[in-house]
C-alpha cells in the first residue's frame, strides 16, 4: 500500500484545505513530519486513518470527539481526500463527516449526514471511474484490500512507540488484549466459550436423562397398579445423578412384568371358560332361529302360490297381447314407407300452389312444358342488356369523377383562405413559441436545484414523523413491560405459595395412595395405624402444576414485552439520530415550501420538451402552408381542362342508356325485372313435376301396404297399425310373463324343500327364551375379556415402559461418557485441567507463538540498533495467577543473561520497542495475506536517544528502502531536522494550523 496524496479541509486543526504529497516526500524513502507542540503533526495520521476506516485511531476515537476544525468558516464542508494505490489498484476515497452547515434559506444551521465517495483510476482512459457512495460498500472494500483492520492499521502503519514501550513492560494479561486485537484470536477464545457450554449441555442432558428414567419408574409404578408387582418400589432411595439409579429401575421392572404375566394367565383360563360357555348358548339360539325362519319360509310359500293362481286370466291376455304385436313387426316397413311418401306429395302439392300464386293469372294452370319454354325467352332477353350495363357503369364513374371534382375544388377553395389566415399570424406566433422555450428551460435549472435540497428534507421530516411517533410507542411499551413484570412476579409468588402449601401436606397425599397389607413407599411398613388425612383446601399437584404454567406464561409475556421495548428503542434512536432536534412543525413547514416551489418548477419545467416540439411543429407547419398554397393553384387549372373532357363523353352515353332501360329507371333494374321473372318460373314448372312424381310414389306404396297386411293375417292395414307396438313396450309386456314364469317356479322349488315341509311340521320355535340365556352367558364373556384387556394392557405398558427404560440407559451412556470427554477437553483448553501442566489457556497458546515470531522478527532489527547487544525472546514460564504462555524477555550479550523487558532503559527500551514495532509490521502483514505495505511512519520516541544511537536507528530505518518503503518520522526532536532532509512541516497559526513541504538539502 503506498500513499500518494493527502487533502484535508476544515479537519482536526486546519481550518481550510491543506495538501500533503507524500511522492515528493517518499521519494527519498526516509522523510520527516515535525512541528511545534500542538500544530497538528497526529492529525495528519489521523486524515489518513479517517480515510481509510471513516475513524480516528485510539482513543481520540471518542464517543463526543469532533473531526471539524473550529478554524474554519461556516461555509467550509469538512472533508479527507487520500489517494493511494492498493493491491495494484489507484483509488481515490473522499469522506466527509457528520457536520452542521447553514441553512440555505433562513437562520441558524442545518446536519448533514456523512458521505463517502470512492473512484478509481483508469490507466488506459486516464480518468476517474466512481464506484461507490455507500458507507458499508466502501468500507468493505478497503477491508478487503488492505487486509487489517483499523486497529491492526493503527498499530502497524502509523507506529506508536508509547503503545510498545507500554507493551514492553506490561504484564501477560495487557500484552494478551494487544495480541489478541491484532491477530484476531477472538475465534480461539470462542472456541473454549464453545466447549464449555457444551460441557454444561452433556450435563444437563445426562441430569435430564437421569430424570426422564425416574419418570418412567413412576410411569411403571403406576401401571402396575396395587397387584404384589408395585412392591419393592426403587425411587424413595435413588435421586437423579446417582450411577445405581438404572440397575434398581431396570431390576424392579423386571419383577414387575413377572407378576403382571401370572395376573395375565389366570385372566386368560377365565376368559376361555366364559367362551365355552358362550358357544353352546349360541349353538341353541341359532337352531331356534332357524327352525323360525324355515316356518316364515314355508307360510310366505303358500301366500305367493295363492296369489299366482289368482292372476291367470291376466297372465293370458298378456300373452295374446305380445303375439298380435310380433305380428304387426312384419307390416311394419310398409306403414313407415307409405307415411313417407305422402308427407312428400303434400310437400309438393304445397310448394305447388306456392309457385303458382307468384305468376300471372294466365299462367296459373300452365303446365311445366309451357313454363319451361318462357323461362328460356326471359334469360335470352338479359344477356342483351351486357352492352347497356357497362355504358350505364362508365356513367356513373363520370357523375362520381365530377362530384370529387367539385368536392375537390370546394377543398382547395377552402384550404387556400386557412392558408392566407395562418400565414399573416405566423410572426406573432413565433414570439410566443420562443418565450415559452425559454421560460421552460430556466424553470428546469431551478427545478434541478430543488431536487437537491428536497429529497434529504423528505427523509428527515419522515424520520420526525416516525420519532413522534415511537415516542408513544415507547411509553406505551414501557407500560406494557412494567405491567408484564408485575404478573409475572405475582404469578411467582402465587405458585411459590402453593407449592409450600402442598409440601406441608405431602404426608396426606401419599397416605391417600396406602393400602392395608402393602408396604408404605415411605417407611416400608404394611401397618398404617395413622395415615395422615386431606384437610380442607388441600393443594394437590394438579392446582400446583396450573399455577407454575400461569407463571411460565406470566414470565414469557415478560421478555416479549421486554423485547418488545428494546426494538422500539432502538429504532426511536436510530430515527432520532436521523431526524435531529428541530420540531417536526418547522421541518414539515419547510418541506411543503419546498415542495410548493418544486412543483410550480417541475410542472413548468416538463413543457420545456413540449414547447421546443411547438416551435418546431410551428415552423414545420409554416413552410407547409406555403407548399399547400402552391400546389393548390396548379390543381385548380388542371380541374378545368378534366370537367370539360367528361361533359362531352357524358352526352353520347345518355343517347345509348335511353334506349336500352324500357320501362325500368336504370339498366340494372332492367336486368333484375327479367332475371326475377325467369327465377319464379324456373321455380314453379319444377314444382310441377314434383308433385306429378310424387303421386305416383304414394299409389306405389299403397299397393304395396295392403299385401304386407294380408299375409300377416290382418283384414285390413289399419288392424295392423292398432296393433303395432314399440320395442320398448314389447320388452315390457315380455317381462311380465317372466316375471310370472320365475314366481311360479320358485314358488314350487321352495315347497319342495324338505327341511321346510319338516319345520312347518314342528311345534313354533321358542326363540326369545334362547336370546335371553345366550345374553347372560355374552355378558359373563365380555366381563372375562375386559379383565384379560387390562391385564395384556399392564403388561403390554410394563414391557414398553421397560423397552422405554432400557433405551433411556443405554441412551444416557454414551451421554455420559460424551460429557467425561467434553469436560476433559473444556478444562484442557480453558488451563484449569491438571493435564494442562502450564495451565495455558487455548488462545494464550496462539498468541505466545504469535509473540515468539514476533520477537524473532524484531531480533534482527534490535541487534543492528543495539550493535549485537540486545536479542528478544519469548517465555513460556509461568505469571500471575498460575498462568504461562505470554513473556517477554531481554538477551544481553554483554553479560550472557536474560532478564524482563521492564528492566531496560529509557534509550534502550525506545531500541526495543522500535524493532518490535517493525517486526510485528512484518509479522501482521504476512498474517494479512502479504498486502506490501510502502508508507509507514514513526511517532516520537526519539528524544531519548543519544548520537551514536540515532544514527544507528536511522541506518535501520534507511535500509528499509531496501524494499521500497518510506518511513515517515513524527517527531518535534531538532537534531532530526539536521539529519532528515525532506520535511513536513506543520505550522500552528492563529486561523488554524498549515502544512509546508521542506528540503533542507535543496531548499524550500
Amino acid at each position: 500500500m503506498r500513499l500518494h496524496r493527502l487533502s484535508a479541509t476544515g479537519f482536526g486543526p486546519f481550518g481550510d484545505t491543506q495538501e500533503v504529497d507524500f511522492d515528493a516526500l517518499s521519494a527519498a524513502g526516509l522523510f520527516l513530519l515535525h512541528g511545534v507542540t500542538g500544530a497538528g503533526k497526529t492529525s495528519v495520521l489521523d486524515a489518513v486513518c479517517y480515510a481509510l476506516y471513516g475513524a480516528v485511531p485510539g482513543a481520540r476515537q471518542s464517543p463526543g470527539a469532533v473531526l471539524r476544525s473550529d478554524h474554519a468558516a461556516p461555509d467550509t464542508v469538512t472533508e479527507v481526500l487520500l489517494d493511494l494505490t492498493v493491491a495494484g489498484r489507484r483509488l481515490e476515497i473522499t469522506r466527509r463527516p457528520q457536520q452542521n452547515r447553514p441553512k440555505k434559506r433562513g437562520s441558524g444551521f442545518t446536519t448533514e449526514k456523512a458521505q463517502t465517495w470512492l473512484r478509481e483510476y483508469d490507466a488506459a482512459t486516464g480518468d476517474w471511474e466512481a464506484l461507490s457512495r455507500s458507507h458499508q460498500e466502501v468500507g468493505e472494500e478497503i477491508g478487503q484490500l488492505v487486509g487489517m483492520s483499523r486497529e491492526q492499521f493503527c498499530q502497524v502503519v502509523l507506529l506508536p512507540q508509547g503503545d510498545f514501550a507500554r507493551f514492553l513492560r506490561s504484564d501477560a494479561e495487557a500484552r494478551g488484549k494487544l495480541l489478541g486485537r491484532l491477530f484476531d484470536t477472538g475465534r480461539f477464545a470462542a472456541v473454549e466459550e464453545r466447549l464449555a457450554e457444551l460441557r454444561r449441555a452433556a450435563e444437563q442432558q445426562v441430569r435430564a436423562g437421569d430424570a426422564r428414567l425416574l419418570n418412567l419408574a413412576q410411569r411403571m409404578a403406576q401401571a402396575a397398579g396395587d397387584g404384589p408387582d408395585a412392591r419393592d418400589w426403587p425411587l424413595p432411595d435413588h435421586r437423579p445423578g446417582d450411577p445405581g439409579l438404572a440397575e434398581a429401575v431396570l431390576e424392579w421392572a423386571a419383577v414387575a412384568r413377572a407378576g403382571a404375566r401370572e395376573r395375565l394367565a389366570v385372566a386368560e383360563c377365565a376368559l376361555a371358560a366364559a367362551e365355552s360357555r358362550q358357544a353352546a348358548a349360541r349353538i341353541a339360539l341359532d337352531d331356534e332361529r332357524r327352525l323360525a325362519e324355515l316356518q316364515r319360509r314355508y307360510a310366505d310359500a303358500r301366500r305367493r302360490a295363492d296369489e299366482l293362481a289368482a292372476a291367470e286370466p291376466r297372465r293370458a291376455a298378456v300373452r295374446e297381447r305380445l303375439e298380435r304385436a310380433r305380428k304387426a313387426d312384419l307390416v311394419a316397413p310398409a306403414l313407415a314407407l307409405r307415411a313417407e311418401t305422402e308427407r312428400e306429395h303434400h310437400t309438393a302439392a304445397a310448394a305447388r300452389e306456392r309457385s303458382r300464386a307468384l305468376l300471372p293469372a294466365d299462367l296459373a294452370e300452365a303446365g311445366a312444358e309451357q313454363l319451361g319454354a318462357l323461362e328460356r325467352q326471359m334469360r335470352q332477353e338479359l344477356g342483351a342488356l351486357d352492352a347497356a350495363r357497362r355504358a350505364e357503369a362508365r356513367s356513373a364513374e363520370i357523375t362520381a369523377e365530377r362530384a370529387e371534382l367539385e368536392r375537390q375544388a370546394r377543398a382547395d377553395e377552402q384550404l387556400l383562405l386557412d392558408a392566407a389566415g395562418w400565414l399573416a399570424s405566423w410572426e406573432g406566433e413565433r414570439r410566443r413559441h420562443q418565450e415559452r422555450v425559454e421560460a421552460s428551460h430556466l424553470a428546469a435549472t431551478r427545478t434541478e436545484q430543488l431536487a437537491g435540497r428536497l429529497e434529504p428534507a423528505r427523509r428527515r421530516l419522515a424520520a420526525a414523523r416516525e420519532r413522534d411517533a415511537l415516542q408513544l410507542r415507547v411509553a406505551t411499551a414501557e407500560e406494557r413491560q412494567n405491567s408484564a413484570r408485575e404478573q409475572a412476579n405475582t404469578a411467582h409468588e402465587y405458585w411459590l405459595a402453593l407449592r409450600e402449601e402442598r409440601l406441608r401436606g405431602i404426608a396426606a397425599e401419599l397416605a391417600a395412595g396406602l393400602r392395608d397389607g402393602e408396604a408404605c413407599a415411605v417407611c416400608g411398613s404394611p401397618e398404617h395405624p395413622a395415615p395422615a388425612r386431606a384437610t380442607t383446601g388441600q393443594v394437590d399437584r394438579t392446582t400446583e402444576e396450573a399455577a407454575h404454567e400461569a407463571y411460565r406464561q406470566a414470565e414469557e409475556a415478560r421478555a416479549e414485552a421486554e423485547r418488545a421495548l428494546a426494538s422500539v428503542r432502538e429504532r426511536f434512536a436510530a430515527v432520532s439520530a436521523e431526524a435531529g432536534t428541530e420540531p417536526l412543525a418547522v421541518l414539515d413547514g419547510q418541506v411543503r415550501e419546498w415542495e410548493a416551489e418544486f412543483g410550480e418548477s417541475r410542472a413548468l419545467a416538463a413543457g420545456l420538451h413540449a414547447a421546443r416540439e411547438a416551435f418546431e411543429s410551428a415552423e414545420r407547419e409554416h413552410e407547409r402552408r406555403l407548399a399547400q398554397q402552391r400546389e393548390a393553384d396548379k390543381r385548380v387549372s388542371a380541374r378545368t381542362a378534366r370537367r370539360e373532357e367528361i361533359d362531352r363523353e357524358q352526352a353520347g352515353l345518355e343517347r345509348e342508356l335511353a334506349a336500352a332501360r324500357g320501362e325500368a329507371r336504370t339498366v340494372a333494374e332492367q336486368a333484375a325485372l327479367l332475371d326475377h321473372r325467369a327465377g319464379l318460373l324456373a321455380a314453379a314448372a319444377e314444382a310441377v313435376r314434383e308433385v306429378e312424381v310424387s303421386a305416383q310414389r304414394l299409389k306405389d306404396a299403397d299397393g304395396r301396404l295392403s299385401e304386407a297386411a294380408f299375409r300377416a293375417g290382418f283384414d285390413t292395414p289399419r288392424a295392423a297399425a292398432d296393433a303395432f307396438l314399440d320395442d320398448r313396450q314389447q320388452s315390457e309386456l315380455q317381462h311380465r310373463l317372466d316375471d310370472w314364469q320365475r314366481e311360479e317356479a320358485a314358488v314350487a322349488d321352495r315347497l319342495a324343500e324338505p327341511d321346510t315341509v319338516a319345520a312347518a311340521a314342528r311345534p313354533a320355535a321358542r326363540t326369545q327364551e334362547a336370546e335371553a340365556a345366550h345374553a347372560r352367558v355374552e355378558r359373563a364373556l365380555r366381563e372375562a375379556a375386559s379383565v384379560l384387556a387390562a391385564a395384556r394392557a399392564r403388561c403390554a405398558e410394563l414391557g414398553r415402559l421397560g423397552r422405554e427404560a432400557a433405551a433411556e440407559t443405554r441412551r444416557i451412556g454414551p451421554l455420559r461418557e460424551e460429557y467425561d470427554r467434553v469436560a476433559r477437553l473444556a478444562g484442557l483448553t480453558a488451563g484449569t485441567s491438571a493435564d494442562n501442566e502450564r495451565k495455558m489457556r487455548l488462545e494464550s497458546y496462539v498468541l505466545a507463538a504469535r509473540l515468539e515470531q514476533v520477537a524473532a522478527a524484531a531480533t534482527a532489527r534490535l541487534s543492528r540498533m543495539s550493535g549485537g547487544r540486545y536479542t528478544l525472546v519469548h517465555s513460556d514460564a509461568r505469571g500471575g495467577r498460575g498462568r504461562s504462555g505470554l513473556g517477554l524477555h531481554v538477551v544481553d550479550a554483554w553479560t550472557g543473561r536474560e532478564r524482563d523487558t521492564a528492566t531496560l532503559s529509557g534509550g534502550e527500551t525506545f531500541f526495543a520497542s522500535l524493532a518490535l514495532a517493525l517486526g510485528l509490521a512484518d509479522v501482521v502483514t504476512d498474517e494479512a495475506g502479504g498486502v506490501r505495505l510502502d508508507t509507514l511512519f514513526i511517532d516520537e520516541g526519539f528524544g531519548s536517544l543519544d548520537d551514536q544511537a540515532l544514527d544507528e536507528v536511522l541506518d535501520v530505518l534507511d535500509s528499509l528502502r531496501e524494499r521500497d518503503r518510506s518511513v515517515g518520522i513524527v517527531s518535534h526532536v531538532g537534531d532530526l531536522r539536521r539529519r532528515i532532509p525532506v520535511q513536513l512541516e506543520v505550522v500552528k497559526e492563529r486561523d488554524g494550523s498549515r502544512v509546508r513541504h521542506r528540503n533542507a538539502g535543496a531548499g524550500d
